[in-house]
């Protein structure tokens, strides 16, 4: 089964409170390139973000992003959504 290519993923900013409650900060950044959650991430965040990660890994894009090979991404928190910048490498 193929690999797919890395992606990183980094906090861009969390709106609200700007506070996420698990803890993640503006800044925190993770390189994935298989389908495990990293450490320290976000179950909730994480799973909100998949099927996007899965796309950029092995090729896809989003005719929305203007940057082929980025995703904007929020996490499913209403009052606080983290959100985040996955990009290709």
């Amino acid at each position: 089964m193929e690999k797919g290519k890395p992606v990183t993923i980094t906090v861009k900013e969390i709106q609200g409170k700007g506070v996420c409650s698990y803890g993640l900060k503006s800044g925190d950044s993770w390189v994935i390139s298989n389908e495990e959650i990293p450490p320290k991430m976000c179950a909730w965040a994480f799973q909100a973000m998949f099927p996007f990660l899965t796309v950029l890994r092995f090729g896809g894009e989003f005719p929305w992003e203007e940057d082929k090979n980025k995703a904007i991404v929020c996490c499913p928190d209403p009052h606080n959504p983290v959100v985040f910048e996955l990009e290709r490498k």
